[in-house]
C-alpha cells in the first residue's frame, strides 16, 4: 500500500495525499449478507437535543458486520477479498469457511487473497490466525486483542496498530499496547497474529475541507473565537490568546490528568503510557 500525491490541478488537489488503494482486491463488491444500515443521528439524542456538536451530513454508508470474536474454531477459512471499510481505518478481509459461511475479519498487513486462516486453542501462530495469548510465542506482534475471554477483540484494531506480547506470569500475559502502556490480560483471551493493515493511514492528508464533510464531520468552532458566555477562552479586546487552554466546561487541557484516582483497571496496568511531550 502506498500514498498517492496529486498534481496541483485545483486548490483542493495541491496538498492532497491519500491512499492509492492498490492493496484492495479489484472489482470486489461488499458481501450483502454482512451489511447493515446505519442510522445517522446528526449529533442528536433520542429527544432531538444536540449532544455532539460537530457531526452531521456525510456520504451514505452501511455497516459491515466484523467477526471480532473469531470463534469458529479449527475450521479453515480462505481469504476471498481485501476490501475497503468506510467505518474504520483498517482494511477488512472477506473469508469463506469450509462449510460455506462468510465472515469479515480485520485484515492484517501482508494478508493475501487465497491465503488460509484458522482460529483455535492450538493452531499455528501464523499471520491472520487467532489463538489464546497462552499459546502465542513471546515477542509476537498481535492485534484485535480481547480484554475478556469470549467477548471479542477490543484493543489494537485501527490501521497500523499492534500490541507486543512481552511476558507471561501464571494466568496472566503482559502486552505492550500501541499507546506505550503495558497491561495485564488473561492468557485465555484471544488475539490475532500480525499488524493491522493500512499502516500508511497516518500519513494521509485530505487536501480540502470538503473531504471532512464527506466523512460527516462539520467545522469545529475555536473557543477563542466565541463570546465569554459561550466559552472560558472567549471574548477580550482584539485577538486575545484566551489564556490557559481549557474545554468548554472549564476543564484544563494539555496534560491535566482526568483519570479517576482509584479506577478498577489500575491493578492491570503494569506501566503507564508514554507522554507525547
Amino acid at each position: 500500500m502506498a500514498i498517492k500525491k496529486y498534481n496541483p490541478t485545483t486548490p483542493g488537489q495541491r496538498f492532497k495525499e491519500i491512499s492509492s488503494y492498490d492493496d484492495l482486491t479489484p472489482g470486489a463488491k461488499p458481501e450483502k449478507s454482512l451489511l447493515k444500515p446505519i442510522k445517522k443521528s446528526g449529533g442528536r439524542n433520542n429527544t432531538g437535543k444536540m449532544t455532539m456538536r460537530y457531526l452531521g451530513g456525510g456520504h451514505k454508508k452501511r455497516y459491515r458486520l466484523i467477526d471480532f470474536k473469531r470463534d469458529k474454531d479449527n475450521m479453515e477459512a480462505t481469504v476471498k477479498s481485501i476490501e475497503y471499510d468506510p467505518n474504520r481505518s483498517a482494511r477488512i478481509a472477506l473469508v469463506v469457511y469450509a462449510d460455506g459461511e462468510k465472515r469479515y475479519i480485520i485484515a492484517p498487513e501482508k494478508l493475501k487473497v487465497g491465503q488460509k486462516v484458522l482460529s483455535g486453542e492450538k493452531v499455528a501462530p501464523e499471520l491472520g490466525n487467532t489463538l489464546t495469548l497462552g499459546n502465542i510465542p513471546l515477542g509476537t506482534d498481535v492485534h484485535n486483542i480481547e480484554l475478556k475471554p469470549g467477548k471479542g477483540g477490543m484493543l489494537a484494531r485501527s490501521a497500523g496498530s499492534y500490541g507486543t506480547l512481552t511476558s507471561r506470569d501464571g494466568k496472566y500475559a503482559i502486552i505492550k499496547l500501541p499507546s506505550g502502556e503495558s497491561r495485564v490480560v488473561l492468557t485465555t483471551c484471544r488475539a490475532t497474529i500480525g499488524v493491522t493493515s493500512n499502516g500508511d493511514h497516518a500519513l494521509e492528508k485530505s487536501g480540502k475541507a470538503g473531504r471532512s464533510r464527506w466523512k460527516g464531520r462539520r467545522p469545529r468552532v475555536r473557543g477563542v473565537a466565541m463570546n465569554p458566555v459561550d466559552h472560558p477562552m472567549g471574548g477580550g479586546e482584539g485577538r486575545a490568546s484566551g489564556g490557559h487552554p481549557r474545554s468548554r466546561n472549564g476543564m484544563p487541557a494539555k496534560g491535566y490528568k482526568t483519570r479517576a484516582k482509584k479506577k478498577y483497571s489500575d491493578r492491570y496496568i503494569v506501566e503507564k503510557r508514554k507522554s507525547k511531550k
